[in-house]
């Protein structure tokens, strides 16, 4: 039963990656998701640690925020901007990407801190 979750919420996640990347422009779109969805991240982390257990964080840890963010598509965007060679701004792009999204991770669980204490 676990697997079930864990593949609807990847499921779920992928297809809300698919839609705002539509939305989004390349690579923009790929740093929009990876940094929201490490903030997300960092509130379920929190709240499912201290409140919820089971198949419900992995639904929405494992499955739905690991369907949403990728790192395979943050590789191709790289790639993508090397083969292009545009490589300020893939070295610019690798930057934004790591620093942002652990900047993003931390303030989403410091928020979810506060919120919960």
């Amino acid at each position: 039963m676990t697997y079930i979750y864990v593949a609807l919420g990847g499921a779920f996640g992928a297809l809300m990656r698919y839609s705002l990347m539509l939305s989004i422009a390349f690579p923009i779109g790929t740093l929009v998701i990876n940094v929201l969805g490490s903030f997300l991240m960092g509130i379920a982390y929190v709240w499912f640690s201290s409140r919820l257990t089971g198949q419900w964080g992995l639904f929405f840890m494992t499955g739905i925020l690991g369907g949403f963010t990728t790192l395979s598509a943050f590789s191709l965007d790289v790639v993508r901007l090397f083969e292009a060679e545009k490589y300020l701004h893939a070295g610019s792009y690798i930057l934004a990407s790591v620093i942002f999204s652990l900047m993003a991770i931390f303030v989403g669980m410091f928020l979810m801190r506060v919120i919960i204490t």
